[in-house]
């Protein structure tokens, strides 16, 4: 069951990676640090940040998004520069990618990653309109 997590959270992970999420993805995991979304006839599993601020926390969340996306990116054809931020079970991944005119920033847009062809297709053009 996902839970709110503290922005500073958010912060260290935007810190880490030096990038920025979108805005309406922040406002949603303050809220619910993770959870599930039905897209493309399937369930996702949202990826949340690493909540280091109890040990329980810490448990529940060590499947968070800067993992994940480590783990991704040791897939063949998973974008250099994509994030990784939820998966269905079967090896496809949600994605944000940067602007090209301001590759700090990731786009509204969320995208599938295909595993099996490398294939990248939009499926919203902001997450809140995901949930």
């Amino acid at each position: 069951m996902p839970f709110p997590i503290e922005e500073e959270y958010i912060l260290a992970t935007e810190k880490e990676l030096n990038l920025v999420f979108p805005q309406s993805f922040k406002n949603k995991m303050l809220e619910e640090n993770g959870g599930d979304v039905f897209i493309a006839e399937d369930y996702w599993q949202i990826f949340p940040f690493f909540d280091q601020s109890n040990q329980k926390r810490k448990i529940r969340t060590c499947n968070h998004l800067l993992h994940e996306t480590k783990l991704a990116r040791q897939w063949v054809g998973f974008p250099e520069l994509a994030i990784a931020i939820a998966r269905n079970g079967c090896g496809d991944y949600l994605i944000f990618l940067p602007y090209d005119h301001t590759p700090q920033t990731l786009s509204d847009a969320v995208y599938i990653w295909f595993h099996g062809t490398n294939e990248i297709q939009q499926v919203a053009s902001d997450f809140k309109q995901l949930y």
